[in-house]
């Protein structure tokens, strides 16, 4: 079981989750985060710090963003496990389904 970053993130890219992550699995796409299901040892720091409720545990993922476990999961899949975030610095990719999301946020 993992943690996953849903829609309410994208575009917003608040990083608090970053700053609060002990194992530094969380990863920048260019308009989402990304939580790597391999390196989240599912503690469970991230989630109460997201301003915007983005962070669920696998098992709680509503309903209406449970493409986005896949998402996690996915986009990972051609990057392998860098073993931190730090160390890679922004990925200049989302995953499909976020790449085809109409601008999210205020103003949009």
């Amino acid at each position: 079981m993992t943690y996953v970053i849903t829609q309410a993130c994208v575009d917003v890219l608040d990083k608090a989750c970053i700053d609060e992550c002990p194992v530094d699995c969380i990863y920048e796409g260019d308009r989402m985060l990304y939580i790597h299901p391999d390196e989240c040892v599912d503690c469970g720091a991230c989630e109460p710090v997201c301003p915007v409720e983005a962070i669920y545990y696998e098992d709680d993922v509503p309903d209406k963003w449970k493409d986005f476990y896949n998402a996690n999961v996915d986009f990972f899949s051609d990057l392998g496990s860098p073993g931190g975030a730090a160390k890679t610095g922004k990925i200049g990719k989302d995953h499909p389904l976020v790449a085809a999301l109409p601008p999210q946020g205020e103003g949009h």
